[in-house]
């Protein structure tokens, strides 16, 4: 495991996986349309960890609350990712 600053990176097979973050102090910036997981800002692409999408980054199930850069919400309903797992940061 390596850290980039976007809580922790996992990297496997050259797939970096954007794991929930508890917004320590010191961490890389989160993108602030997306609540649940670490979205990262300013990267090229992040698609959904159920399988979707080609990367680079992925995440789990998002809240989306600002403008959904990333189309991770594909029915529009204020929720991105549906499939994926649900982060610690997730609320409800």
């Amino acid at each position: 495991m390596r850290s980039a600053g976007i809580g922790a990176i996992v990297l496997a097979a050259s797939v970096a996986i954007a794991v929930p973050n508890s917004g320590a102090r010191g961490q890389a910036r989160c993108h602030e349309s997306y609540v649940g997981w670490c979205v990262p800002v300013d990267v090229e692409d992040v698609d959904c960890l159920d399988g979707g999408g080609d990367g680079p980054f992925y995440v789990g199930r998002v809240r989306v609350v600002g403008p959904d850069e990333y189309f991770l919400d594909t029915d529009f309903d204020g929720i991105g990712c549906e499939t994926s797992p649900i982060g610690p940061l997730w609320q409800g």
